[in-house]
């Protein structure tokens, strides 16, 4: 008889290898190889299926011009976030891949919706929860859950016969890890396991046009974990992510086939569940900040959306040899570059100085404007200085000090404008029209313009 082969595949890239190798020829990981068990005859059955959730066996090729374009269905979900970021609603059909980190919220993002949607009949598989579990974080939840159906199951096979019994508009599957199906012999979560499951979870979803969620883990770098083939079979990759030590949570699309990934959403986490934030920069920012030192108001925009965030800067005296350099929510690569534009471009000298920096609220950061805040607000703090509150900031800092023009200037402007603020320094190569907002606004070109600007202040 034919005997069980093994082979090595890479969890980055998918490689395979006939051997275990420490780093992978082709992707260069290290430590990503994971052992496969090849059963004899083994196969992958052929799927065939159109994006409609009709059978496109015999399908023929069509000109382009000849095909006709309708506007997609989309389901509300009852929850604007998650509509903005899914692109305006739930696709019928459509797999979504929602990843994060452990605690982080993500079983409580799906079971609140899906309680939401009340007059929809929906269904929610937990291979990690048993259905008390449940029950007492749907309580917890104090959602509507007349026409929610709840299960705890491992078994693929077992999950799809209930869901073709329910026939829910909407299913969740908690989590890809935690569920195998009898078709692959391997141990439930193995590389395997999760692309086969995965694959048949979206078979059925387009031959029933019934539109899944599958909740997946992360590993130890920070991506989502399993074969990368997982990434490419689903329709969207959704990223829940935030500081648990933190209230707020932001859910990012990596990859959307129905809409745009620069979308984001915003939530605050409660002990009743995660509630929608519709304008962030009213909760991040803070109120008793006027006449302190070491803060500056930037202008952000995370995705399309723009928002005032509260940059805090620390400078003291180096208590040891080395001074030290750390950040919260900013790249700290990008603030030693930074501060070394500061030394070299303005004058200020803190070799001998530790320098801390810390965007408040938890969030992360990665807008580039936000490069003039955290310069005026390490400035405020070395010379203990408080900045005007009613002024904020936004521009790009380049390596010889000249203020680089940023995106969606007009949308961060108005947003300042609409939350009070008096005055906003902005790049002085923006073209725009500065005359119809009420709030002052100031070109700058260089940081030592900006700087007398707000020291005169």
């Amino acid at each position: 008889m034919a005997k069980a082969t093994i082979q090595y595949v890479c969890s980055s890239c998918g490689a395979k290898a006939p051997q275990l190798l420490g780093r992978c020829p082709v992707c260069g990981e290290w430590g990503t190889y994971e052992e496969e068990i090849i059963q004899p005859g083994g196969h992958t059955a052929k799927r065939s299926y159109s994006a409609s959730g009709l059978s496109a066996q015999g399908s023929q090729p069509r000109r382009l011009q000849e095909v006709e374009a309708s506007e997609e269905m989309r389901i509300d979900m009852h929850n604007g976030e998650l509509n903005r970021v899914l692109g305006g609603g739930l696709v019928p059909g459509s797999l979504v891949l929602l990843g994060g980190e452990p605690g982080i919220g993500k079983s409580t993002l799906a079971l609140q919706v899906l309680m939401q949607m009340g007059e929809r009949r929906t269904f929610y598989a937990s291979g990690e929860e048993s259905v008390r579990q449940l029950k007492l974080r749907a309580e917890r939840l104090a959602g509507d859950a007349e026409n929610l159906y709840i299960s705890s199951e491992t078994s693929l096979e077992r999950i799809l016969d209930q869901v073709k019994e329910i026939e829910p508009e909407v299913v969740v599957i908690d989590s890809i890890q935690t569920i195998g199906t009898e078709a692959v012999e391997a141990t439930i979560g193995s590389l395997s396991q999760v692309r086969e499951c995965a694959a048949r979870i979206l078979e059925f979803a387009k031959t029933r046009n019934i539109p899944f969620f599958i909740i997946g883990h992360i590993n130890k770098e920070g991506s989502l974990a399993g074969p990368k083939v997982l990434e490419h079979i689903v329709d969207t990759v959704l990223q829940f992510e935030g500081d648990q030590q933190y209230m707020y949570r932001i859910l990012r699309a990596q990859k959307n086939r129905f809409g745009s990934t620069s979308e984001l959403g915003i939530y605050e986490m409660r002990a009743d569940g995660l509630r929608e934030v519709s304008n962030p920069s009213e909760l991040l920012l803070s109120t008793a900040r006027e006449g302190l030192s070491g803060i500056a108001i930037a202008a952000a925009v995370e995705g399309v959306r723009p928002f005032l965030i509260e940059v805090q800067a620390l400078v003291s005296s180096a208590a040891y040899g080395t001074p030290q350099r750390s950040s919260t929510g900013f790249d700290g690569r990008r603030l030693n570059m930074l501060l070394a534009v500061l030394e070299k471009r303005v004058g200020f000298k803190l070799l001998q100085k530790d320098v801390f920096l810390n965007i408040a609220g938890g969030l992360r950061v990665q807008d580039p404007a936000i490069d003039l805040a955290v310069l005026a607000a390490v400035l405020s703090s070395n010379m203990d200085i408080a900045l005007d509150a009613g002024t904020c900031l936004c521009g790009e800092v380049g390596l010889a000090g000249e203020i680089r023009p940023v995106t969606r200037i007009e949308q961060r402007i108005s947003e300042a404008q609409k939350l009070g603020f008096k005055r906003i320094l902005i790049p002085a190569d923006q073209k725009i029209d500065t005359h119809r907002f009420a709030i002052e606004v100031v070109p700058v070109k260089k940081v030592t313009d900006a700087f007398r600007t707000l020291i005169k202040s």
